[in-house]
């Protein structure tokens, strides 16, 4: 390189020679490098002036400068590359615009040394940078290395000549073949900038190998994808251009927008869905890749009816809860009788709902035998306050998949039923009916009630996730009201997030009250009949009650009814237009035909070893027979009637506690030497369980062992100890309804369930005589016709015309 202060002679370059100074024209976005010819535009106000004042100039030789920076529009000296090239002028077109377009040859190498003037252009003191000599094997085998890459480079450019070829091969001097190479290189300015600036032979050539070769190594992976997208393209060729092609003709019949069109509706309904940040990335995110994929792939459909679904499910709309506390008494009041619990909830909840704008909402299990109207409730809770309502039913679902649905990965995968019903009810806050909860299943597929458990937690149901969705979804406005008949196959920890309200069965009047109220005008209504023409009285609904249903509920109360209804139809449609009063049991039987039953009373019957005891089914309390008979044997004891383990073993424990106090009751002590026992207890066909039995159990033996008949008019419950004591039980309210049911006038129960007598209402507790007991003697005393024959030692047991309210 030339020393920065040597003296530049004047250059005689094909008769061509120049002096110290220059006019300079910076160019934006380019190199110009020695021995290449490029066309540039002009259009500065000083390159402008630059151009037009070249026929001044002693020859058309101007210094080219490449800029630092495109943006600036007046570059200073600061602003340009230090190293250019001294470039002749071959041509210069000027446009109507007043700009000009040139072409250039580079010439030479140059420094510039410093700025002369600035206007009306720049001009510049520069001094010439000559190339040292290079004729070793070295700069030889690089010169070939570039000429060979080059060659490769120009094979995989079709857009190239091939006279680029011939041109790589006639020039010899390597650095001149490095500035040409350069020239055409796709790289950066800098990167060009260093090239022009590197005045060594071989250190040029190496830093243009450099570049090339990593352009060589863009075009094979370029020509790579090239060809695997041919192969692909080529078997989908035949499809793709046919489906253009159709979509070309529906365009210009106009039978459609085209898919464009519809995606920017798509675009248009996330814009306006008021979607939570989260769940609007995801809906941009799959239209994004949406726009990028062929409209007749699989894939489409799977992302397109994914969007759908993110946009169809409600994210912030709501119903406006009914605030009017006496209105929903009022519509609670009209759809059920009774129920009195469940009211009473609803209206704490719509109190404090007032008080507390954001409450959450609240998740209770209505749990209750068949036909009390679990079920409508929930549709009459929706309707008081104002909400959508929306049922899942649960029974028998095994799949935890039914709950948090399928990921996308799967063919036709869905949201689990959560996600679907809220799509269904259209707003975050409907209620939500999860019926028959307590008969979800299990197995390899997963547990579906612990997939529950985030939906029924109040501190997690905020961010719900669902599989299919993958975006956290909240539920903890929705009111989740959910339903079972026993509470006892619920999991401990599902049934720990719920609020568990008990519902009885409906006691005789209740039954009545709803036959007459809402039974029988719905069933009117259903079946095209006028309440004039028919006339159902008090006395029939009484009969069908008692003497053709046997339920905890109303639901075969209401089929009964609905038989009478259709029996008149039958008339009415054949041209009797009545009017048609049923009123006796001789009215009923042509619908109904005769008594299905009879009552309990009847089946008790003045024997020993028979008593009758208290159990509570999934269905509603039931009376149950317990017969106790002895034959000759081996002493052993024999249990019939399909009893479950627990049942089994309150019967060996009143045989024990009969055998310990065999003296006092004046029973043989050797009774069972040479006889056994058989403890039957009759309906074999229905499986019994629990220990509510073993009072009754233990008085059946007695009164088998002692002779003594067991009063007829008394049933009882409670467990029992081998220490003689009476434990309480569960479900003493669809007990006692039991026993008035079946003509019961006394009810012997343990002395701690005395409390839950409040539950019962107080028309049955008028009818019906409580003892309370706490030792099975007292049970003894209550129960049998004739206690002073034993000899035993206990107080008189308490007896109550009626137990407190």
């Amino acid at each position: 390189m030339a020393d920065d202060d040597e003296k530049t002679g004047e250059l005689t370059d094909q008769d061509l020679s120049f002096g110290d100074e220059l006019p300079v024209l910076p160019i934006r976005n380019a190199v110009l490098f020695p021995g290449a010819v490029a066309p540039f535009d002009v259009g500065r106000e000083k390159s402008v002036a630059l151009v037009e004042d070249i026929d001044n100039l002693a020859q058309p030789v101007i210094a080219i400068f490449a800029q630092r920076d495109p943006s600036t529009d007046d570059p200073s000296q600061a602003d340009l590359y230090p190293v250019g090239v001294a470039a002749r002028v071959l041509k210069a077109l000027k446009h109507s615009s007043g700009n000009y377009s040139l072409i250039l040859q580079g010439l030479v190498r140059i420094r510039m040394e410093g700025v002369q003037q600035l206007d009306p252009y720049m001009r510049a003191r520069i001094s010439r940078l000559d190339q040292p000599k290079a004729e070793d094997v070295e700069t030889e085998a690089l010169a070939m290395s570039l000429r060979d890459i080059a060659k490769q480079v120009i094979q995989l450019m079709p857009e190239l000549p091939r006279e680029a070829t011939s041109l790589i091969d006639s020039i010899n001097e390597p650095g001149q073949l490095a500035d040409l190479v350069a020239a055409n290189l796709d790289a950066p300015v800098d990167e060009k900038a260093q090239l022009l600036e590197t005045i060594d032979v071989k250190e040029r050539i190496r830093k243009v190998l450099r570049l090339l070769t990593r352009q060589l190594e863009i075009l094979k992976m370029r020509e790579r994808i090239n060809s695997q997208i041919k192969e692909e393209m080529g078997k989908n060729q035949r499809e793709y251009v046919l489906r253009q092609q159709l979509k070309a003709i529906k365009e210009e019949l106009g039978e459609e927008d085209g898919d464009q069109g519809d995606l920017d509706v798509l675009d248009e309904r996330i814009t306006k869905a008021n979607l939570p940040q989260e769940a609007e990335q995801v809906a941009r995110k799959q239209l994004k890749r949406l726009r990028s994929m062929q409209v007749g792939s699989a894939e489409y459909t799977v992302v397109r009816t994914y969007i759908d679904w993110i946009l169809d499910i409600p994210w912030s709309k709501e119903t406006t809860d009914n605030m009017d506390i006496g209105e929903v008494r009022r519509v609670l009041e009209e759809d059920h009788s009774g129920l009195d619990k469940v009211k009473k909830r609803i209206v704490e909840y719509l109190a404090v709902r007032k008080l507390k704008k954001d409450k959450k909402g609240p998740i209770l299990c209505l749990i209750g035998p068949p036909g009390v109207g679990k079920t409508s409730l929930g549709r009459s809770i929706a309707r008081s306050l104002g909400r959508k309502f929306v049922r899942i039913s649960l029974g028998g679902v095994h799949d935890e998949a039914a709950i948090r649905g399928h990921r996308r990965t799967y063919v036709g995968a869905l949201p689990g039923q959560v996600i679907q019903g809220m799509k269904k009810a259209g707003t975050i806050n409907p209620v939500f009916m999860l019926d028959e909860i307590d008969k979800i299943g299990h197995d390899f597929r997963g547990d579906p009630a612990a997939a529950l458990l985030e939906v029924l937690d109040p501190e997690q149901n905020d961010t719900f996730a669902d599989h299919y969705l993958e975006v956290p979804y909240d539920l903890s406005k929705v009111m989740f009201v959910a339903t079972a008949n026993v509470g006892d196959t619920i999991p401990p920890p599902l049934r720990d997030r719920m609020e568990i309200i008990e519902i009885p069965g409906y006691t005789r009047k209740e039954k009545l009250d709803i036959a007459r109220d809402h039974l029988l005008p719905k069933q009117l209504e259903e079946h095209g009949l006028k309440a004039t023409q028919v006339e159902i009285t008090v006395k029939a609904l009484e009969n069908v009650i008692d003497h053709h249903t046997r339920e905890a509920g109303v639901r075969n109360l209401e089929r009964q009814i609905a038989t009478v209804i259709r029996g008149i139809a039958v008339k009415v449609a054949e041209g009797n237009q009545g009017p048609f009063r049923v009123d006796s049991e001789e009215d009923l039987r042509p619908y109904l035909g005769p008594p299905r039953f009879i009552s309990d009373v009847a089946e008790r019957t003045a024997e020993t070893g028979v008593a009758t005891g208290l159990a509570w089914t999934s269905v509603g309390g039931e009376i149950l027979f317990i017969e106790a008979t002895r034959m000759h044997g081996s002493g052993k004891l024999q249990l019939t009637g399909q009893l479950g383990d627990v049942m089994k073993e309150s019967a060996q424990a009143a045989m024990s506690y009969v055998r310990t106090r065999a003296k006092a009751l004046g029973i043989a002590e050797d009774f069972l030497e040479k006889h056994d026992i058989h403890i039957h207890i009759p309906a074999g066909a229905m499986p019994k369980d629990g220990p509510s039995a073993g009072v009754t159990m233990m008085t059946s033996l007695v009164s088998l062992l002692t002779g003594i008949n067991v009063r007829h008019d008394v049933a009882m419950t409670g467990e029992i100890t081998l220490r003689g004591r009476v434990l309480p039980v569960g479900g003493i309210k669809e007990k006692v309804l039991a026993a008035h049911r079946a003509g019961i006038k006394r009810v012997i129960l343990p002395e701690r369930n005395v409390a839950d007598l409040e539950e019962v209402p107080n028309e049955i507790k008028n009818e019906l005589e409580f003892v309370s007991v706490s030792k099975m003697d007292d049970v003894l005393e209550a129960a049998l016709e004739e206690p002073s024959r034993l000899k035993l030692k206990v107080e008189t047991p308490a007896t109550t015309g009626a137990a407190p309210a």
